[in-house]
């Protein structure tokens, strides 16, 4: 079946793609439009065209898979339709859903975009480690000015349909694709002011200052991609040169990009998140209506991201006052989500009402999932689960928000334990995108495929763990932050550590992170994972020690660094008291160069990844990466920890394992899986993860 099909109607040819799932651009689609454009461009029947799709989606960009292998390129390309639009009949593309990557390139060789109210424009090629190479850069440059174009192709963001109407991306809301469509065509066909083709224009390109993209240039440095400062070349192209010499230029940087470490990396990256959400069994409960214990940040900032998403919540607190708190504190930033324009005041007043509170569990006798999202204390875990079980219909679903305890002892304390999983979300929780789903022992798959579902419908990132202390995530930033902690013992200073880190790509370095959350609160974790640790192991004391000193980080203005407006300053009095620890354990500083500290940060991750893998923790090694690129901001062009760590060779991971273990103990050691596939010469994927 051909997938575009073409009719014509008061004088206009309409040309729809229908190639499900996202219509994106393969070759099959790129001969139907190109022999659909040829048709009406030869007909003096047709006096213009209306290119418009079927399904959820406008094109949603190119097929990746296709791509991969190199069809991109078999013509009739993308690049030959477009200009076969733009030398052709005036066109407008009717959008709905998301124009995106090709989708938006395509688009914008149109004459013009009109799109539905609830549309999204982008071009998120940065996302795989490209640049839109269909004339993205040179067009939207052209049409919106280099300070939009930075905005939108550097970020990668989808913008919506009112801000792209207010940007000049769109030309028009419209009630629908087809008919409305067809209407705005002839009526721009009855007047004279036909525009030129986008490349044609130079209005929004005039005088443009160079401190431009010397700004965007140092921001996009910072974390080592490619990408972006390829895009900010393009942009400032289309701003210096003719719309030919634009499109050879940004050609050539786009295969610059294409097969590189970066764009491998990224491209491993999204196919991971995809992998981790499919599930080979259980079958997902509707969930319509999720209840809340604990209205703190954590309970708070889950009951946002529910709500924001049509789901109704019952926020649920033994104490008033902390109802109150939280009620203030979720107006407080539907204000700012408003005055940032992230939604408007009536999605905001929408979402609110979805929120209700109060401090009697009889409020969710009607739930079909209860989260707890209390102090991190398994009596009092226990305690609310049992009472959850009571409360909560037969067929719902109890849910712990921990971060690391032992769901199966929560389990434990109901007579559903099969019902019982863990939702651990980051914070803050209507912010961060990754959500740990966690099987406990006895947790059915129809519970766990219920929290995946879940998960996706409320637009975060899910990966199922197993049940462990930390799960995946947190289990392995222990070897991350522990390492950070040795390394300040040794003589490595807080800020080159967190330099080292941050030069990296991390948004963040892990002692400046350590200060951010609270030194007390990362001691009173410790001391529970120090009961278990073996005898010939130990835990650096420098965070108990900044915490005897009165130094808990940000929040009490000082901690590893001093703070001043909230911006970290070195400080003597912290490295005095780092000297002071190293006296004491008998360790003699030294000094280190950053290759060190890098590897000695890092390549523990993998490793412990590995064992999380024998371990059954993690199913797939990408899971680990997702884990780490949404949940700690690892640098996604690395393309997450393990596959960073196999590309760097699995060789090196062993022998830093190896190293580390003799001074530190057996869990530092290489594990069983990662010696076998060094040895072996094997990657993730060949050993079946």
């Amino acid at each position: 079946m051909n997938p575009v099909s073409y009719r014509e109607t008061r004088g206009i040819a309409v040309v729809t793609i229908d190639h499900p799932p996202v219509n994106a651009l393969s070759v099959v689609v790129r001969e139907g439009l190109g022999d659909a454009i040829a048709k009406a461009n030869a007909d003096d029947a047709v006096r213009g065209i209306v290119l418009r799709t079927e399904g959820s989606t406008f094109v949603a960009g190119a097929d990746i898979k296709e791509m991969q292998q190199g069809r991109h390129l078999e013509s009739p390309t993308v690049r030959e339709i477009q200009d076969a639009l733009q030398a052709g009949k005036p066109s407008v593309a009717a959008i709905h859903g998301a124009a995106l990557g090709g989708g938006l390139a395509l688009a914008l060789a149109c004459t013009f975009r009109v799109a539905l109210p609830d549309a999204q424009a982008g071009l998120p090629e940065v996302k795989l480690g490209l640049l839109p190479g269909a004339g993205g850069t040179q067009r939207i440059t052209r049409l919106c000015g280099p300070a939009t174009a930075l905005d939108i192709v550097v970020s990668g963001r989808k913008v919506p349909a009112q801000e792209a109407l207010s940007l000049g991306v769109f030309d028009a809301l419209v009630d629908d694709t087809d008919n409305a469509a067809i209407d705005f065509l002839n009526a721009a066909l009855e007047t004279d002011d036909i525009p030129g083709p986008i490349l044609d224009r130079t209005d929004a390109v005039q005088g443009i200052e160079s401190a431009i993209f010397e700004a965007a240039r140092a921001k996009a440095e910072r974390r080592g991609a490619k990408a972006p400062l390829s895009i900010i070349d393009c942009i400032e192209t289309a701003c210096r040169a003719g719309g030919e010499e634009g499109l050879a230029f940004e050609r050539a940087a786009f295969d610059d990009l294409k097969g590189g470490d970066q764009n491998k990396a990224l491209t491993h990256a999204f196919f991971a998140e995809r992998a981790a959400a499919k599930l080979s069994q259980g079958e997902a409960l509707p969930i319509q209506r999720v209840g809340i214990v604990g209205a703190g940040l954590m309970g708070s900032g889950i009951a946002i991201a529910l709500a924001n998403k049509g789901i109704s919540v019952e926020l649920v607190d033994r104490d008033a006052g902390s109802l109150e708190q939280a009620r203030a504190r979720i107006d407080q930033i539907y204000e700012g989500t408003r005055k940032r324009g992230l939604m408007s005041t009536e999605q905001c007043r929408i979402a609110q009402e979805l929120i209700g509170n109060g401090t009697d569990y009889t409020r969710f006798a009607e739930c079909d999932l209860a989260i707890e999202a209390v102090p991190e204390k398994m009596e009092l875990k226990e305690q609310v689960f049992a009472q959850l079980d009571e409360a909560l219909p037969p067929h719902a679903i109890l849910a712990t928000n921990t971060s690391s305890l032992d769901i199966d002892r929560m389990a434990a304390a109901t007579k559903r334990p099969g019902s019982v999983i863990g939702l651990h979300f980051f914070s803050p929780a209507h912010i961060m995108k990754l959500v740990e789903v966690v099987r406990g022992e006895a947790s059915t798959p129809d519970a766990v495929a219920s929290g995946m579902a879940l998960v996706r419908r409320i637009g975060k990132v899910g990966v199922v763990a197993g049940n462990c202390d930390g799960f995946i995530a947190n289990r392995s930033l222990q070897f991350y932050t522990g390492q950070a902690e040795f390394l300040m013992e040794q003589g490595a200073s807080p800020e080159q550590i967190d330099r080292v880190a941050e030069e990296f790509g991390m948004p963040m370095g892990p002692v400046a992170m350590r200060d951010m959350a609270g030194l007390d609160v990362a001691a009173l974790v410790r001391e529970v994972r120090a009961k278990t640790l073996p005898p010939e192991e130990r835990l650096s004391p420098l965070i108990e020690k900044m915490v005897e000193a009165g130094r808990l980080g940000q929040k009490s203005g000082a901690g590893f660094y001093r703070y001043s407006d909230r911006k970290r300053v070195p400080d003597p009095e912290a490295i005095a008291i780092i000297q002071q620890a190293a006296r004491e354990l008998g360790v003699e500083q030294r000094s280190f160069d950053d290759d060190e500290i890098r590897a000695r940060l890092f390549l523990p991750i993998v490793n412990e990844g590995a064992r999380e893998l024998e371990e059954g923790i993690a199913m797939r090694a990408g899971d680990i990466d997702v884990a780490w690129i949404n949940g700690y901001g690892f640098p996604a062009h690395r393309g997450g920890p393990m596959h960073w760590g196999e590309q760097l060779g699995l060789d090196r991971v062993v022998a830093m394992a190896e190293r580390l273990g003799a001074d530190l103990g057996p869990r530092w050691q290489p594990s069983a899986l990662l010696k076998d596939l060094a040895a072996n010469g094997r990657g993730w994927a060949e050993a079946g993860y």
